[in-house]
Parts: structure tokens; sequence; C-alpha cells
């Protein structure tokens, strides 16, 4: 935790303003505002849990001479609900100084496209606006943070840094990056913003399943499933204003493929991801235990672009939908499952194993029967450009690889049948772990996020599927086929719905 010197004297403040806004509120926005009130009238009244935070530099005392507090916002894309915001403004109301906020664009980031960049910059948008409106300054910082952050932290008399935290290996990376440039006497601190149970709380070590880890969290959620307080409007106004951003002129920075469009369906922001997850409750929470895993059906919750952006926070979403327990306990419960144990068990492994984007991160037994089966022959092969067009023998995995490139999403229960398949037809399972990979960071507004690493991993090498029947090319990983698919939903239906020439 970062503190401050004995001796700074300064008198408390008072933050209980009620921040304006720029449009009208729904009745739910306020009443969720209402409950962050009542939770605290600020972040410095509120009973923070230490847990949440740890020390990335050696020193931890914010120095006298300090003229703001900044948070260095990264994964986490939203004022409001958000842990990392928080404690910035926790450390600037009990410093008396002003808040700054930034992020830092870079020019590309893994198979990320302009799909993936749009979604974000029309989010960050927004959040500047927010920021504007609680009289914090928002910066966007062109370029990596290795190279622009330290700058900006000397120029702005920086006293402290706060940011979110990510348990992917780039990010960690730019982490270290700043740190190691950081000045000595500037702490530095990150919150785990994105989970619900902190990453480095939850387990300290890499869990082998949801099982083994779902205890471990739910002993947990009363201590950390709590509301929010407000962020409020801050009292101590910028020494220097943030300068304007020309978003337009933003894009010309970045170095993406710009062929892959944006979505229709998916308005970017937090405003429209909480009309998103008002409409799961309201419509589709109902059937969400008993229609998840059918394709055809309206049951899931769409939020997942907004999720993994940092753009609605996954504690808000279970604090709202665990609201309705009383009238859809199995839905509730379920959605909890998914929500939380399966999200925080992907963040878990993608925490402890450095491995989570590769064949090696398997397990050794995995890795042995794959080995085993690695020159098995294969029913048919393709390429990476055929298996992107959707243009192999089986309608199904065309359909729902072309509900993916056109809508930025794939249905969940499909993505373990996709990738299965990717293996059954490539060459090797390291070239089918490639691909799927890439595809799923190319096209999905989810993706380069530890559900999807995770989700590819676990559906080509097995991890947990010991057990199953030793079959060609899979060994003892567990295999899926059409004829399956079949059994459980009406396959024509959603194949005719992405593949209009289909005919059955």
């Amino acid at each position: 935790m970062l503190r401050m010197r004995r001796g700074r004297g300064k008198r408390s403040a008072e933050v209980t303003e009620v921040p304006p806004v720029s449009r009208r509120r729904t009745e739910e926005e306020e009443a969720i505002q209402n409950a962050r009130r009542r939770a605290a009238p600020s972040v410095r009244e509120f009973k923070y849990n230490k847990k949440r935070v740890r020390l990335v530099s050696q020193g931890s005392d914010l120095k006298d001479d300090a003229r703001c507090i900044l948070y260095w916002m990264c994964r986490d894309q939203r004022v409001q609900d958000n842990w990392a915001f928080l404690y910035a403004q926790r450390l600037a109301l009990k410093q008396e100084l002003p808040l700054h906020v930034c992020f830092c664009l870079v020019p590309k980031f893994l198979e990320a496209t302009i799909r993936h960049y749009r979604f974000m910059l029309k989010g960050l948008q927004e959040v500047a606006e927010e920021c504007a409106e609680l009289n914090i300054s928002f910066h966007l910082l062109l370029g990596y943070a290795k190279d622009v952050l330290p700058t900006f932290v000397a120029e702005h008399g920086v006293g402290g840094l706060v940011t979110d935290f990510s348990p992917l290996r780039l990010p960690r990376q730019w982490v270290e990056d700043v740190r190691a440039r950081l000045p000595e006497d500037v702490p530095f601190a990150q919150v785990d913003a994105h989970n619900i149970v902190p990453c480095w709380v939850a387990s300290p070590k890499q869990e082998y399943s949801a099982r083994t880890i779902r205890g471990k969290i739910h002993a947990q959620l009363p201590e950390f499933l709590t509301e929010f307080p407000p962020v409020v409007r801050h009292p101590h106004p910028p020494s220097c204003p943030a300068q304007p951003i020309a978003w337009e002129a933003c894009y010309s920075s970045l170095q993406v493929d710009h062929t892959v469009k944006e979505v229709e369906w998916a308005t970017p922001g937090t405003a429209a991801g909480m009309a998103v997850l008002k409409s799961f409750i309201a419509e589709r929470l109902k059937s969400f235990s008993t229609h998840r895993n059918d394709p055809n059906k309206a049951a899931l919750s769409n939020l997942s672009p907004w999720l993994h952006f940092g753009q609605v926070s996954t504690q808000r979403a279970i604090l709202e939908v665990q609201k309705h327990r009383r009238n859809y306990k199995d839905s509730v419960d379920a959605f909890v499952e998914e929500a939380v144990v399966r999200r925080e068990l992907a963040e878990n492994f993608c925490y402890y194993n450095e491995n989570y984007d590769s064949v090696q991160g398997a397990y050794d037994w995995a890795q042995t029967t794959l080995k085993l089966h690695a020159k098995d022959k294969r029913p048919y092969l393709y390429s990476l450009q055929e298996l992107e067009q959707g243009t192999t023998h089986d309608p199904l995995w065309n359909a729902a690889q072309l509900q993916m490139v056109q809508e930025g999403k794939m249905h969940g229960f499909l993505r373990m049948y996709w990738a299965k398949k990717i293996l059954e037809w490539t060459r090797s399972p390291e070239e089918a772990l490639q691909f799927a990979i890439y595809l799923n960071d190319r096209y999905e507004l989810d993706g380069r996020d530890p559900n999807g690493y995770v989700g590819c991993l676990w559906s080509i090498c097995g991890i947990h599927d010991q057990g199953w029947a030793e079959r060609p090319i899979f060994g003892k990983i567990r295999y899926m086929n059409y004829a399956g698919c079949k059994r459980k939903f009406d396959v024509d239906q959603f194949e005719r719905r992405y593949t209009p020439t289909h005919s059955q």
C-alpha cells in the first residue's frame, strides 16, 4: 500500500458532492448510483480492502512535494465500479492533490484489428467525458508506456502511480518496463480491478480445475463481493488541464489491419454495456440455466466485449444479477459459475502458467498423448486461409467461423467444437493452437483474453480430459463430432443463419 509521509498535516476535504452528468440517468443507473452512495459518500470514507492492492515499486512513501496522483488506466477502461480508479482517488483525496488519469495507446497489440481499436477508443472517449465532469484530467498518450509514461510522471510531478492488473505476458511486461524507468521516489501500486477476488489472493498457485478453485473463491466472496463507493467529483482541480484529444487523429498512429470491420450489434462504452446487462436480466436471465448451450436460443448475457475491455465491471454484473436469485436461482447460480469461477480460473491459469498460449502449457499427460498421435493421418487438412474463410467440408464449423468473422463473437457452446476440429484438420497440435489463437484474437471482440487462451488450449490439449477412450489424433483428449451437436440443438437452423447458401 502507498502511504503518506508523516507530518504532511493537511486537513480533510469534503467530497460528498454528487457528480453532474451530461445526460439524464435511467432509473436503473440512478438506483446503482444510490447504492454506491449508501456504501460511502466517497472512497475516502469507505473501508477499502487493502488486499486488492500490491506494491510494484520498492518504496511506498508518497513524497511531500507531489503535485498529483496518476492512475494509469490499462485493462479496466471505466470510471465507476473500478477498484483501481477508486484507490487512486483515495490517495489523491487523502493527500489533497489533483487526480490525473492516462491511457497509453499502443500502435499494435497482438492480432487486434481496427474492430477492436475502434471499440476501445469509443469507450475511452466516454471515459474522458466522464472524467471531465468529475474534475479529473484524462490524458491519451500515444506510444508504449515505457516510452511515454515516465516522462509524463516527471513533467507533472506525479507523487504516486496506480495501475490495474492483467495476468497476460505483454501487459505484465509493460508494468515491469515502467517500474524500471520510474523515478525511485515515485511509489507504484497495482490493483486487481478486473476480478472479484484478486488473482493473487484467490490462490497462491496454479489451480488444476474449477473444482479445485471453486471453494477458494466462494469462501472469499463475502469479503470481496461488496458494493462500490462512487468516484466523486474531485475537489482538487488539476493545475494543468489535459490537452483536448483529437480522437479521429488517433487512428493514424495505429499499425493494425483495417479490413476487419466493426460489428453492428455491440455499441462500445460503459453506458451501452450496462444497457446490455439490463436487457439480459429483463429478457434472458430466466432461460440462462436451461438454454445457454443452445446456439439458436437468446439466453446468453452477450456481455463479453464490455467485460473484456473493462467497460463494465464483472462485479457490478454479479451484484445486479444476484438481486434476482429468488426468482431465477438456477440461472443466477449458473451465471456466477461462468462469470466468476470459470473466468477467474482462466485468470489463475494465465497468471501462474507462462506457457498459457503454447502446447507446453498443457499437463504432461496431455502433451504425451498428443505427441503419440502427432503423426496420425488426418481426415482433412486445411490451410489457415481456408479455415479463416469458413470453406471446410463441415457446414456447422463454417457457420461458427462465419459468425465470429461477421459478429465478433461465437456462441460459447460452439467454441469447443470449433477448436477441436482445428486440431483434427491441421498438421500438428502446435499448428492447431497457433491457428485457433490467431483466428480468435483477430475476430473475437473479446480476443486476447485469458478466457480465449484457456479456451483454445483446453479444447485442443485436453487439460482436464483424462479418462476418455483413446482414439486417433486426439489420444485420450475429449473428441466432439457433428452428430453429437445435432443431438443437442438444431444445427440446420444455426447453419442457415450464417451460411445463406446452406441446403439440407
